[in-house]
């Protein structure tokens, strides 16, 4: 498991625990009712059993995981980020890349979890008027 105690750390803690390739190092990122959004659809998994589903497809990718953090604006025990992320092959080749924005809460024991996770929020093209 992952414990991760500054809030601009967890997007390098994710990709540790996608490369490690067991589910329960990513769920040790959520808290209990977390939510989380893979794709630009209107679709979103709530709670720990629709999030562990959603990342074990993610899991059937294979690859190694970078992910950095882009920025972490902090207030009040709550932090915004956004990361660039990219999963390539052995070979280096690039399988999947984008950007994603997401929440994370401190916690009591002062470690940081996701609160909201939007895998392709910062990748979304703009709204078009």
């Amino acid at each position: 498991m992952f414990k991760v105690t500054a809030p601009a750390a967890m997007n390098e803690a994710f990709a540790r625990a996608f490369n490690s390739r067991h589910i329960d190092n990513l769920l040790s990122l959520y808290e209990p009712d977390a939510a989380l959004r893979t794709d630009p659809s209107v679709q979103t998994c709530r709670g720990k059993s629709a999030i562990a589903a959603e990342l074990g497809k993610l899991l059937e990718i294979p690859g190694v995981m970078v992910s950095r953090n882009n920025f972490c604006v902090e207030v009040d025990g709550l932090a915004l980020l956004r990361t660039d992320y990219s999963l390539a092959s052995p070979e280096g080749k690039t399988i999947l890349a984008g950007s994603s924005a997401e929440v994370v809460r401190r916690q009591a024991d002062g470690s940081w979890l996701y609160v909201i996770d939007h895998a392709a929020g910062a990748s979304l093209p703009r709204v078009e008027d």
